[in-house]
């Protein structure tokens, strides 16, 4: 008897000390806590995030893809965040529709996620750079940047999100 109340004793002490371990993430899939460590400038933001695209310009796309060999537009952002401004962000595009807080398209400023709903898949993000364009992951052009205002994607524009102080 004893031996078993030990034994019930020390899993429910073992799946408390689980059910606490974890670090608080919100409901977005990252922690917070980037949000408000980011110090930098819109300017140096944008910097960063060019010089990275560069890198990836013209890279094909590839559903799942992950790398400059082919890359989906969730792919690409994830990687652009990491690489350009080392933080961890999504890689889906259903999480990014949700990521950060929701902000109005003429509150965007480099480095805001823009979400579109295009008739031909549920779903698509891409980074904003400034000057209404934004950079992403086509599936017709690979990595490219466009404008905002382009018939297609103004159509198809869902939501926009900043996933970081500033």
């Amino acid at each position: 008897m004893k031996l078993r109340l030990g034994y019930i004793l020390v899993v429910v002490g073992l799946v408390l000390m689980l059910g606490c371990a974890g670090k608080k993430v919100t409901n977005d899939g990252y922690n917070r806590k980037q949000m408000a460590s980011n110090s930098l400038s819109e300017r140096q933001i944008r910097n960063l995030l060019l010089k990275e695209y560069k890198s990836w310009k013209g890279t094909p796309h590839r559903m799942g893809g992950n790398t400059k060999k082919g890359v989906d537009c969730s792919g690409f952002v994830h990687q652009i965040y990491k690489r350009a401004l080392n933080m961890k962000v999504p890689r889906s595009t259903k999480l990014f529709m949700s990521a950060g807080i929701r902000i109005k398209k003429e509150e965007l400023k480099s480095g805001d996620i823009v979400n579109f709903r295009p008739p031909t898949f549920p779903r698509h993000v891409g980074i904003y750079v400034g000057g209404n364009k934004f950079i992403h992951a086509s599936k017709s052009k690979g990595v490219t940047m466009t404008d905002l205002n382009n018939s297609y994607w103004k159509k198809c524009y869902y939501s926009s999100r900043q996933l970081f102080a500033r």
